[in-house]
């Protein structure tokens, strides 16, 4: 954008990226004169992150596209708390070894995005359990709560929200803003680390994060927040039918991630292709110019494009092939998801709404019911007529394999073992 001397303040506001941003000004001054760190917060809440993620990693590979050091933090100490932020209840509490192990299926997620080392603008992968563990319990209060008025910790979308609904606030929760804006404390001291970003309703976590590193070090901080996505229809980013769409291919493969941005809204085409590919913007502005079944082929590269950050370039490569033998030539791909059911079962009978389920082409058992009644779940490309149908080992093809589909576009190969 006009008026921005740093190419990632122009970048990221060229693509829509950024929702609110503290002193801009100053901050595209800093960015413009040598090389700045920055950092984005992620609890291990579940072990793999998913789309609702994806915008705060492509602002941290931004960052370091344009010459800068990011650090990837990972809330090992703040995810024993529980962010409040956007929930009507409390978190359910994980222990130790569950935080270990999300943390390290988590870093996964990171690797073809963001370049790791010991270089200058080399990312960094830090865990905030390093300096929160250690805290003792009086020195934290003298020390950093005496900075933090209670009146105004109340006004906190992720408090006041919660209060005004009469839903209960553990004062485990009610701590995570202190622990959240010490964390951007101790980057700063150990990194100096002059900018947190995030999604839009951590804009006040961040803001008094930033005055506490004022307060307690004299630090010039810096907030930037990206906005909340929708797609066009209104519907949350991330979420299926299946339920959420992962980035760790143990989660959710590479053709199942592809075949959710091939499915994106036409109106929402420019928007992503924006905010999660490279592409230069003259080719994306042709791109979202086309109209018919000729946004299809945007879609397509879209598709491909985001799954190439996320999974690789063979991977990305294989899925639109698979997609294009499988719907294109009506071929039944090799590469399609697959999961093994045993023989005997099959010479039994399966429901076909349990295959469904266990196929992950419905989150649960009486949605792939409804999904059978309203006439959406096929099984080697024809409907399945009845909820109540058996599928046995006489769908079986000559390799033994069958083909269940949920509408025309989510498909899984079910292989007798």
């Amino acid at each position: 954008m006009a008026g921005f001397k740093s190419d990632f303040m122009r970048i990221v506001h060229e693509r829509g990226m950024v929702h609110q941003c503290s002193d801009a000004g100053r901050l595209d001054m800093l960015l413009a004169t040598g090389v700045r760190t920055a950092y984005i917060g992620f609890d291990c809440t579940a072990d793999s992150l998913h789309v609702g993620h994806l915008l705060q990693i492509m602002l941290l590979r931004w960052w370091q596209q344009c010459g800068h050091k990011p650090i990837a933090l990972m809330g090992g100490g703040t995810t024993k708390v529980g962010d409040p932020s956007g929930r009507d209840e409390t978190r359910q509490l994980l222990t130790a070894e569950q935080i270990d192990a999300n943390m390290a299926s988590i870093k996964k997620s990171f690797s073809n995005y963001l370049r790791f080392g010991s270089g200058p603008t080399d990312a960094v992968m830090a865990n905030n359990a390093d300096w929160l563990d250690t805290l003792l319990y009086i020195p934290l209060l003298r020390d950093v709560g005496r900075h933090f008025s209670v009146n105004r910790m109340l006004t906190m979308d992720s408090v006041r929200l919660r209060l005004e609904r009469d839903q209960p606030l553990s004062f485990l929760e009610f701590n995570y803003m202190v622990l959240q804006s010490y964390d951007f404390v101790e980057l700063f001291k150990r990194h100096n680390c002059i900018l947190q970003m995030g999604g839009s309703d951590q804009w006040g976590n961040i803001v008094m994060g930033a005055d506490l590193g004022r307060r307690m070090a004299g630090a010039d901080l810096f907030a930037l927040t990206s906005p909340l996505l929708a797609s066009a229809s209104g519907a949350k980013m991330g979420k299926t039918a299946a339920g959420a769409v992962w980035l760790n291919p143990e989660r959710l493969s590479p053709y199942d991630f592809w075949q959710y941005w091939r499915n994106t809204e036409d109106a929402d085409v420019g928007r992503f292709l924006r905010l999660f590919t490279e592409l230069p913007l003259g080719e994306i502005k042709r791109l979202e110019a086309l109209e018919g079944q000729e946004i299809n082929e945007a879609k397509k590269i879209l598709a491909t494009e985001v799954t190439r950050l996320a999974h690789g370039g063979e991977a990305a490569d294989r899925a639109a092939d698979t997609a294009r033998r499988t719907f294109e030539e009506g071929a039944r791909a090799e590469t399609l998801p697959t999961i093994d059911v045993g023989r005997s079962r099959l010479a039994a009978g399966v429901a076909a709404f349990e295959l469904l389920h266990e196929a992950g082409l419905a989150e649960s058992r009486n949605a792939a019911r409804k999904l059978i009644r309203g006439g959406g779940a096929r099984l080697n490309d024809k409907p399945i007529p009845s909820d109540a149908e058996l599928i046995k080992d006489g769908d079986l093809d000559a390799s033994g394999t069958l083909k269940l589909s949920a509408g025309r576009k989510r498909h899984v190969l079910v292989r007798a073992v």
